[in-house]
């Protein structure tokens, strides 16, 4: 694996049924570092052909992987926690090159949870009810089949293992489509499922664009199952394509979750926290609490909090240890985001502090300034839209009816956080807010709680016991 930044990382090879094969095509895809905009990297830009050989291998594999004793599955998945845990360090300088991620960050992020995400699964194995008794039925269940998976590029490989070790540890075979954007840690898991010896067929990987090897997963009729990460419109697309075959899907998709702050919440830490979990990966989170709803009589001094926390969050090469804020992932993405900082400012939102105008000395690289808005009406677009990148939108509302009512004026329902000096109000608000997660006073992520949304932020559940019965279906023969 290079480590120079002068060096181009060439992938040139699929990984299908246990072998390095040669793709039917011979077009590639670059890989750009957002923090230099230089060429890192080379992938194959698969075809519809590389897909069916990847899911024939699969569909070959899935009878004696979904047969094979669950001590065994999960021996294989501890193996793989292993490699990724010993080649840790150099997951996250590839992620931070890649993504743009500061390294500490990816460290924890982009190296740790896939690595906790593998070692968690044979105890969640023995969670699952594999089987039972109901009347005169047993009741067992069964692998769902050759799964797609298709990841996005915001947590690449953690996502990536979010599908592949549920769905493998549930019985099933995997055909993963890895982000063009940020491939290159999807080679690294290959690699590993090479040296630990999977057998042949059970994880395959066809890299390419999502409406070239991504429609043809989803669209083949190999496939049983589609697990899908990415933006709302792709996921409408995936589903589009899987309906014509039934098949079920699991889709996880877009957020604008709301960050409720109740008028007895201790204000500087409420505002810190979620200036903080706004601002996580530049902003490109899914779940990001980036709809800040205070009470109206104490809007200004949010802002002010939220003005110093923002502009302490600097932007910078993500190897660089004074960095808190690395680039967007793509120039596309970029424009997007500036797009909507312009936009904000059109509709009459109250630009706090960042705006669209490239950070200072970092003219090169996909760099936006850390901003915040306020003032901001529950009907403004950048109010109802998913911006994906550092920019907080800080809506004021009237009481705690109010707010509920506009943290559910959204089209999504990924995630969300309640404040209060009461954690029992807390919870009743909580319960009240129509997603998926709901942090309470700033309770911590849980990479072993179901993660997933309501209306068009998706649906299905992944993470810990729930991913892998995402993967299961339920078969009863009566006796």
């Amino acid at each position: 694996m290079a480590t120079t930044e002068q060096a181009v990382t060439v992938r040139d090879k699929l990984y299908v049924g246990g072998e390095w094969i040669d793709p039917a095509g011979g077009e590639t895809i670059d890989v750009v570092n957002p923090a230099t905009e230089d060429v890192i990297g080379r992938i194959p830009a698969g075809t519809p052909a590389d897909v069916d050989r990847a899911v024939a291998a699969a569909r070959e594999a899935f009878e004696g992987w979904s047969q094979t004793p669950r001590e065994r599955r999960a021996a294989l998945l501890e193996g793989v926690a292993a490699s990724l845990s010993a080649r840790s360090g150099e997951i996250a300088a590839l992620v931070a090159r890649e993504l743009g991620m500061p390294l500490a960050l990816s460290k924890g992020i982009q190296a740790g949870l896939p690595t906790m995400t593998f070692s968690s699964m044979p105890g969640l194995m023995e969670e699952v009810v594999w089987e039972e008794e109901i009347g005169n039925s047993l009741v067992v269940r069964e692998p769902v089949g050759v799964v797609g998976a298709i990841t996005p590029w915001n947590y690449p490989l953690h996502q990536i293992c979010a599908k592949v070790a549920p769905a493998l540890a549930a019985g099933c075979t995997v055909v993963l489509k890895p982000s063009e954007v940020v491939p290159l840690n999807a080679f690294v898991l290959a690699e590993i499922f090479d040296e630990v010896g999977a057998p042949p067929g059970v994880f395959n990987l066809v890299t390419g664009t999502g409406p070239v090897v991504g429609e043809a997963i989803a669209a083949d009729p190999e496939v049983d199952m589609v697990s899908f990460t990415g933006s709302t419109r792709a996921g409408r697309r995936v589903s589009e394509l899987a309906s014509a075959r039934v098949k079920p899907v699991a889709l996880e998709l877009g957020g604008k979750s709301p960050n409720v702050i109740l008028d007895d919440a201790d204000l500087e830490a409420a505002v810190s926290d979620g200036v903080a979990k706004c601002f996580l990966n530049s902003g490109q989170t899914c779940s990001a609490l980036t709809r800040m709803l205070v009470p109206r009589e104490r809007l200004e001094e949010a802002e002010r909090i939220a003005a110093a926390l923002a502009e302490k969050f600097t932007p910078g090469d993500p190897f660089d240890p004074a960095s808190r804020l690395g680039p967007l992932v793509s120039e596309t993405q970029r424009e997007r985001v500036r797009g909507y900082i312009r936009r904000g400012a059109e509709e009459g939102a109250r630009l706090v502090t960042g705006g669209d105008e490239p950070p200072e000395g970092l003219e090169r690289g996909y760099f936006v300034r850390p901003t915040v808005f306020s003032g901001v009406r529950p009907d403004m677009t950048i109010a109802q839209e998913e911006i994906f990148g550092p920019v907080l939108t800080i809506i004021p509302y009237d009481d705690e009816d109010d707010a509920v009512r506009i943290a559910n004026d959204s089209e999504y329902g990924l995630a969300g956080g309640v404040w209060s000096g009461s954690p029992e109000r807390a919870e009743r608000v909580a319960r009240r807010i129509r997603t998926g997660q709901v942090e309470i006073n700033g309770g911590t992520f849980n990479p072993l709680a179901p993660f997933g949304g309501f209306k068009q932020s998706g649906h299905g559940r992944e993470l810990g016991r729930y991913a892998i019965e995402e993967f299961l279906v339920a078969k009863a023969m009566q006796r």
